[in-house]
């Protein structure tokens, strides 16, 4: 029974990483200014496969760490967004908003490792700090007429809705399902990472 138990865990994690494989080969990262209003705003943040991936991640570390860590996460949010409407950018930005993915599914998978949580002070700025990254791009595309206040409502109730759908779809299994996640948001963060580097030497 514990055989099949593993194999039919290894069976569907294999699955999701292959499903995985294939959004990355999608335009995943084409972000640009946005329009609309709450279905769009609603939308955005799902269809973008790196926010999607980091929305999961951070339900998963909250489920792991602690769930003050959703809260840290909905302050990153708010920061970055609102830094992302005043005209903040950096270089590399979706190069390093694909590897905040891999950074939250690295605290995991160390906390896993180590048999314990990390501070929370250490693990909420990195949360923070990695939706952050997330929140400064939908701030630099989110629209800036009448329906902007829609959008954004939109964009927030479908992170919470991914967020915290996975926070507790995480806390009902065993840990090491947030441990094999995290292994697979890990890998596809750093394979989003890549993607626009290939883009760039073809």
């Amino acid at each position: 029974m514990t055989h099949f138990s593993g194999l039919r865990s290894w069976t569907l994690l294999g699955s999701a990483a292959a499903l995985g494989f294939v959004l990355v080969g999608q335009p995943a990262q084409a972000h640009g200014l946005a329009h609309g209003g709450l279905g769009y705003g609603f939308l955005h943040p799902i269809t973008g496969v790196d926010h999607l991936l980091l929305l999961i991640g951070v339900g998963a570390a909250a489920s792991y760490v602690s769930a003050q860590l959703l809260l840290w996460g909905l302050a990153g949010a708010v920061l970055g967004g609102l830094a992302g409407a005043m005209g903040f950018t950096m270089p590399f930005a979706e190069v390093l908003a694909a590897l905040a993915i891999s950074a939250v599914a690295l605290l995991i998978l160390n906390s896993h490792r180590e048999g314990r949580s990390p501070g929370l002070a250490f693990g909420g700025g990195l949360v923070a700090a990695a939706v952050a990254l997330h929140g400064a791009l939908h701030g630099g595309e989110a629209p800036v007429d009448a329906s902007a206040f829609g959008w954004w409502a939109g964009a927030l109730a479908a992170s919470v809705l991914v967020s915290g759908g996975s926070f507790l779809l995480m806390r009902r299994l065993p840990l090491v399902w947030t441990a094999r996640l995290a292994l697979l948001l890990a890998v596809l963060g750093g394979a989003l990472a890549l993607a626009p580097m290939g883009v760039l030497v073809r």
